[in-house]
């Protein structure tokens, strides 16, 4: 009997927040350790199924560094980074493409499908969901793009017809060239487009950190000026840079907080969602 009181003290915990957040949009940049694991997948995909299920509307957009990375390697290909984002010429374009958009976009959709989600993927060229261009100022990145503008109609048609979308953030230039954008802006335009309640990145560590390499350390908030400052000053490094620009851009654009959180801990995005401690680093207009 304990175990299953239990349990329904924890759901009633959660009946706030689950009739806080009904009907809201919360976007969910999926990456790390938890889309290779598939013990952490599994539970990353029962998360949103279970969000979906009590009414809200989550929107996936995911990455897959490490996956292009195994295809580099299996090609003869070697991955190169620059400031956090990975340098694409025209051959790893091509693979990022197929990789991004024909595998790990359609795994996602399947495990969802598997629990009873109907979710349906797309690039950043369906629908004209992203226009994009080459990233200014950075020509030594080859094929990274950064966006333009956001059309998210095609989402709030599929969110109203209780489809969860999975977006890999594969984009068009004016020409219809393929471009690499880094998936963490994109969810952050994203979100500030649709008026997302919440923007949540699942990465592998804890949050955001004073001193990176220190777990103890660990920021619970940050204001805007708080997160524009840790990057000016070069105290955020690798791909928390992107993490906290995108953060910021979606605040700014609306939505309500941003929150970055460790992918790797059991069941994380519901603990966030549906707890008022969370579990990693909240980001908002005033911390």
């Amino acid at each position: 009997m304990r175990g299953i009181d239990e349990r329904i003290h924890t759901l009633v915990q959660a009946l706030p927040y689950i009739q806080r957040f009904a009907g809201k949009m919360v976007v969910i940049k999926y990456g790390g350790r938890a889309m290779t694991d598939d013990s952490l997948k599994t539970m990353v995909m029962q998360d949103v199924a279970l969000l979906h299920n009590v009414g809200m509307n989550p929107v996936l957009v995911h990455g897959g560094g490490q996956e292009i990375d195994r295809w580099m390697e299996r090609m003869g290909m070697k991955p190169k980074f620059r400031r956090g984002l990975r340098v694409t010429d025209e051959a790893t374009m091509e693979l990022v493409e197929m990789v991004l958009c024909g595998k790990v976009n359609k795994d996602i959709v399947a495990a969802l499908g598997g629990l009873g989600v109907r979710a349906v993927g797309l690039s950043g060229k369906d629908g004209g969901l992203f226009k994009a261009r080459l990233k200014r100022g950075k020509r030594d990145l080859g094929r990274v793009g950064e966006i333009t503008g956001v059309d998210a109609s095609v989402l709030q048609m599929l969110t109203q017809s209780r489809l969860v979308p999975v977006v890999a953030t594969v984009c068009a230039d004016e020409k219809g060239k393929a471009l690499n954008v880094n998936a963490d802006h994109a969810a952050g335009a994203l979100a500030a487009a649709l008026g997302a309640e919440k923007l949540i990145f699942l990465t592998d560590v804890s949050g955001v950190r004073r001193e990176p390499k220190r777990a103890d350390t660990l920021i619970s908030r940050l204001s805007l000026r708080q997160a524009q400052q840790m990057i000016r000053s070069g105290q955020a490094e690798g791909g928390m840079i992107p993490k906290l620009e995108a953060s910021v851009q979606a605040v700014r654009g609306g939505v309500k907080a941003a929150h970055i959180i460790n992918g790797t801990t059991p069941h994380s995005l519901l603990m966030e969602v549906f707890t008022d401690e969370g579990v990693g680093t909240m980001i908002a207009a005033r911390g």
